[in-house]
């Protein structure tokens, strides 16, 4: 047995947590794990995603320190237990442990520490049942204990808490300053890894929640790098990693982000279904983007199926299709749900551009002045860009270009300064508009060309098809023999793709994105992928609206 404690104490100090987990319960089939190996046993189960035998070696090691009489220790057990728990949504068996590990405490009048991880706990079951001001009141109480006794770890996570009550609150600047301050702590590696891995994707989801990109990016790069550095960590890798790709794809980084998300979904030993949902939704939302609606159709179902929101994406999706109706009951249907204003935010913005297909004017600025005042509140510039465009499209659908211009020109420099390529290049395109309104021809065609540009570069056929309608583009001619799928391979090629990206946007391999490369060389009679390019532009292939 020492030699195998030796090499699990080993493991689990060099972060190598199915080692650790693996030495320890070959070892506790030996005899019994003394309380700090049973500690680091239910450690490394719950960072290599094995939370029920996480909670069996966290309740032992509660009974074995309340049997010999070390009651601080068997309450800091029980709070790892309980913040596992609720964590989890076990609302009920999280508040239990939480109660006992308080009366244990309360019983032998002991004033420590552990006071104050248990007012964390007590915070967050408050917090998950929905009453924010006693979630509030705990965390502060925790915050002050964690002070006296000089705990980083404890103020970390408290201050956390209650920044985003504060959040909730819609006091968001002092909510967001005490996410920043507890992050300090966290890059000071002032904290276990466990309570490392919560703060992370706690801020990381405060950032998400509020549109704050910024701060989304450099967290969830910081979280990458985290991750990276424990080859096997499991836990942290799933949810908060899906932010990752959201704000990749934010950047227009497509191919990456569905690299991203094919390999940390790969690397989890049992993804659960809310983060498969996010995963499958955030894949409908690429393809879509690409123009591979088929594939789409069949992730935001898959996204449904697993209880995931498909909202505002399926209806967007919808309006690509041309089925206009469809998509404007849909998000309205999704408007009327939703409560709270950064709910509202996320649906505002295609809310507008669906309605105004549809021809309602009237609706789509209301929701723009919506849109407008929750900008106004929260002051993130996200949000700002949004209500800016929302506003410019309104205006010119009210045929207002001039003061459309004004608020496009707004929405463009926000989404320049956000790195969002794709929807600079969209408020480009309404800039154009509105030039070729004012009689400006000549604005009118740079706009649209540096707007074109960009959709090539990406891959954004829909946006491409877009464009060829505005500017009245020569239909593409059929090119002699090609499949519908040479087609797709064709457009993501003169766009500028590698193989592998096309592989990635397509899900094929690379092999056969070879293959179809070589079929259209000799199907078009072209020496070269270069010249299937200049074919594409040639013949206007990147004005159709697939792949």
């Amino acid at each position: 047995m020492g030699d195998r404690l030796s090499q699990a104490r080993d493991a689990f100090d060099r972060q190598a947590w199915r080692r650790a987990y693996e030495h320890l319960s070959d070892a506790a089939g030996d005899e019994p794990l003394e309380v700090d190996d049973l500690e680091r046993l239910a450690t490394a189960a719950y960072l290599t995603g094995r939370s029920d035998e996480s909670s069996e070696a966290w309740a032992r090691a509660h009974q074995e320190c309340a049997r010999i009489g070390e009651v601080a220790k068997a309450a800091r057990c029980a709070f790892w237990l309980a913040f596992a728990l609720l964590n989890s949504g076990q609302v009920e068996r999280g508040g239990g442990w939480v109660d006992r590990a308080q009366r244990l405490l309360d019983d032998r009048k002991l004033d420590c520490v552990e006071q104050g991880y248990l007012r964390y706990t007590a915070g967050l079951r408050a917090l998950f049942t929905g009453d924010g001001e006693d979630a509030f009141k705990r965390f502060t109480e925790a915050v002050g204990i964690g002070e006296r006794y000089l705990d980083p770890e404890l103020t970390a996570l408290a201050r956390i808490g209650i920044g985003r009550c504060l959040i909730y609150q819609g006091e968001v600047a002092a909510g967001v300053a005490l996410l920043d301050e507890a992050m300090v702590s966290v890059e000071a590696r002032e904290l276990s890894p466990i309570a490392v891995g919560d703060a992370y994707c706690t801020v990381i989801e405060g950032c998400v929640e509020l549109f704050d990109v910024r701060r989304a990016q450099v967290w969830t790069a910081a979280l990458g790098q985290w991750c990276d550095a424990q080859p096997e960590l499991v836990l942290y890798r799933s949810q908060c990693l899906v932010h990752r790709a959201e704000v990749m794809q934010l950047r227009g980084a497509w191919t990456e982000a569905l690299a991203e998300l094919e390999g940390f979904v790969a690397r989890l030993a049992a993804p659960g279904e809310q983060t498969l949902g996010a995963v499958e939704y955030l894949r409908g939302e690429l393809r879509r983007l690409t123009g591979d609606l088929a594939g789409s159709e069949r992730s935001y179902a898959a996204a449904g199926s697993l209880g995931h929101d498909t909202q505002p994406g399926l209806a967007l999706l919808r309006l690509a299709q041309g089925r206009v109706g469809a998509a404007d009951s849909a998000v309205r249907r999704a408007l009327g749900e939703a409560a709270d204003p950064m709910t509202r935010v996320r649906l505002l913005g295609p809310f507008v551009a669906i309605v105004l297909a549809g021809g309602d004017v009237s609706a789509a600025s209301s929701a723009a002045a919506e849109l407008a005042a929750i900008a106004d509140q929260f002051d993130m510039p996200f949000v700002r860009a949004v209500a800016a465009q929302a506003r410019g499209q309104v205006l010119l659908a009210e045929a207002d270009p001039s003061g459309a211009i004004v608020e496009l020109r707004r929405a463009w420099r926000a989404w320049q300064e956000l790195d969002a390529p794709l929807e600079a290049a969209r408020a480009r395109v309404n800039i154009g508009v509105a030039c070729r309104a004012l009689g400006d021809g000549d604005g009118a065609a740079m706009e649209f060309d540096a707007a074109r540009t960009v959709f090539v570069g990406l891959g954004a056929a829909p946006d491409v098809a877009e464009m060829a309608r505005l500017t009245g583009a020569r239909p593409a001619e059929e090119p002699g023999g090609l499949s519908a799928r040479e087609r797709e391979v064709l457009l993501l090629v003169a766009s500028g793709k590698s193989n592998r990206d096309v592989a990635g946007l397509l899900v094929i391999s690379e092999k056969t994105v070879a293959s179809h490369i070589s079929h259209i060389l000799t199907k078009l009679g072209l020496p070269s992928r270069t010249a299937a390019t200049a074919y594409a532009y040639e013949h206007g292939l990147l004005g159709e609206g697939s792949p």
